[in-house]
């Protein structure tokens, strides 16, 4: 292991590289990388790097969008195989349709989709800043909120403004169940209960605290408990603990386990650095289209 951490490094030195990787990542990818965030602060950190090489450790759509920001940049994916089922659940054809159908509707796009639907979107957001983005957008215009219907009705419920929600979710949070936070919380009575906007309304409806990956760390390290029930993909948990040793997680469910997100190792994110695999492009004519509606979320976060 830790002659592969050292090539690593000294690949990524050579290359002029910079490893970002998500929240949900394997440990031992989340500690090589030079940042690990949520989908926001990796757009954001890809948008401002100097590194002529971006190594992503996340899924398809992530790199996309790093490929999006960072024209100039290389963009590598580690696994070509790690997609996001989320994405594949809207297609650009029926999103054309269903603007059709509202022609007077705003499309927030949730930045789990691909480059295409971002491209035929007016704003993206992330679980981090949908609140702003989407009051963001004046009230006498629908809003057509893709592809995550328990993101979107989330956002609908607390801000009380109705919008066309999309038909599409995310499996790993779906098998959150509350049946299982009812357990967890009678076994740990004193823990708070902290769970991703992913999750389903029952779930959600349990929570102590809602919150993004990022929203999800900062609350655990800020508030005075030592107990929490986690509800998102298990990776967050090795930065929990990292970040809070004194600190007790339970996640809600083990099989909260993406495993698209897990496809990415270090073997992987080494071999990625010696031959310059997998480079993510996306068509000019996409990214140019894209570009506009995640700059627009960037710009009001």
């Amino acid at each position: 292991m830790t002659a592969i951490i050292d090539k690593i490094k000294d690949l990524k030195t050579k290359r002029n590289a910079v490893i970002l990787a998500h929240n949900y990542q394997r440990g031992e990818v989340q500690d090589i990388a030079d940042f690990t965030g949520d989908s926001l602060g990796l757009s954001q950190q890809a948008a401002k790097t100097k590194a002529d090489v971006i190594v992503f450790c996340g899924v398809h759509f992530m790199a996309e969008t790093a490929s999006i920001l960072c024209p100039d940049k290389l963009v590598l994916l580690p696994d070509e195989h790690a997609g996001c089922p989320m994405a594949n659940m809207i297609t650009l054809k029926q999103l054309k349709i269903k603007k059709k159908e509202h022609p007077n509707a705003k499309v927030v796009c949730y930045v789990n989709s691909t480059a295409a639907i971002k491209a035929e979107s007016d704003v993206c957001c992330t679980s981090s800043n949908a609140m702003k983005i989407v009051s963001s957008i004046p009230k006498e215009h629908e809003i057509l909120f893709v592809p995550d219907k328990s993101l979107g009705g989330y956002v609908s419920s607390k801000l009380n403004r109705p919008m066309i929600l999309w038909e599409g979710y995310c499996p790993t949070h779906h098998r959150i169940l509350a049946e299982h936070i009812v357990k967890l919380k009678a076994a740990h009575p004193e823990a708070r209960i902290v769970v991703h906007p992913e999750c389903t309304p029952d779930v959600t409806a349990l929570a102590d605290h809602v919150a993004s990956t990022t929203g999800i760390a900062k609350y655990c390290k800020e508030t005075n408990v030592r107990e929490f029930i986690i509800g998102t993909e298990i990776g967050i948990l090795h930065r929990l603990r990292k970040e809070n040793p004194q600190k007790v997680f339970y996640a809600i469910t083990q099989l909260a386990d993406c495993s698209n997100m897990k496809l990415i190792s270090l073997e992987k994110v080494l071999w990625s650095l010696e031959d310059m695999v997998y480079q993510v492009n996306v068509p000019d004519d996409i990214a140019v289209k894209a570009r506009l509606a995640i700059q627009k979320m960037l710009d009001l976060s």
